[in-house]
């Protein structure tokens, strides 16, 4: 069960990262969405390495095989590849941040509107910045005050449960003002708002109710992404502007076939009217 939530994580990511790669936009996606989101798995991870039940586990290992070495550290594994695949998103985020190239009226206005690829680079930066505080404090504490570990773990814990909290509410903003998907994938909230339940079920059975910190993370997320699931399937699909779900790769894309257009050719009229 555990190894296919692990599976399941890694599935369900993919779409996302697929769709801002082949749109080569991440148009639509709120920069303190992925702000927020990169965080909270940091947080996240570190909390469940932190816990004790996870150390018991990783210390099993010089005693059993590979295999019950393995399952033991699924926990640890599900939450480190949710991180993992997040900040890819962050990459991508950064890496197909609608630049400046287009001049046309049309996208200079929502460019104006929106974020701008400064913010982008911020963003990555606090992102990187958090990683690596989380990484120092978590080895710093476990070699000198491992009694302090645990209250630590809370600690990541309640910071990964109140941006968890809040992650959501900046992309369904963005999503409603913009009234369609963008670069977002639905097929990606599709598999991951069931699957946020389940996870956390299963991550209650084995952490127990002093691991409320950790799988009451993935509660509050899996609500509110169902929430913005429901919305962007709205827009996409039954909205005023359904089947317009990258407004600005469509408005580029008709920038350049528009100026394709204007260009003379060899059927342009020598005298053409005044």
């Amino acid at each position: 069960m555990n190894s296919l939530i692990l599976f399941g994580i890694l599935l369900s990511y993919l779409p996302q990262h697929y769709r801002i790669i082949s749109l080569r936009s991440s148009y639509g996606i709120s920069p303190y969405f992925v702000l927020l989101g990169t965080i909270s798995g940091s947080s996240s991870l570190a909390n469940v390495v932190s816990q004790q039940q996870s150390l018991q586990d990783v210390s099993c290992c010089s005693d059993v095989n590979g295999l019950a070495c393995f399952a033991g550290l699924l926990g640890i594994l599900q939450i480190g590849t949710q991180c993992l695949c997040f900040f890819i998103i962050l990459f991508l985020y950064i890496l197909y941040f609608p630049r400046d190239v287009q001049s046309s009226p049309s996208t200079s206005k929502q460019r104006a509107q929106g974020p701008t690829y400064r913010t982008a680079l911020i963003v990555g930066a606090v992102c990187i910045l958090h990683i690596s505080v989380m990484l120092i404090a978590t080895i710093t504490i476990g070699l000198k005050r491992p009694a302090s570990l645990q209250s630590w773990s809370n600690l990541c814990g309640i910071l990964a449960a109140v941006l968890s909290s809040i992650q959501y509410f900046p992309q369904i903003y963005t999503t409603v003002k913009l009234r369609c998907v963008g670069s977002l994938s639905i097929p990606m909230m599709c598999i991951q708002t069931p699957g946020g339940f389940v996870w956390a079920a299963s991550l209650a059975a084995r952490l127990g109710a002093k691991g409320w910190s950790t799988w009451g993370v993935l509660l509050v997320t899996a609500s509110l992404q169902g929430l913005l699931l429901v919305l962007s399937v709205f827009f996409e699909y039954l909205g005023p502007n359904k089947g317009h779900s990258h407004g600005e790769v469509e408005s580029v894309d008709n920038d350049e076939r528009d100026e394709q257009d204007s260009r003379p050719s060899e059927e342009t009229p020598l005298l053409q009217n005044q």
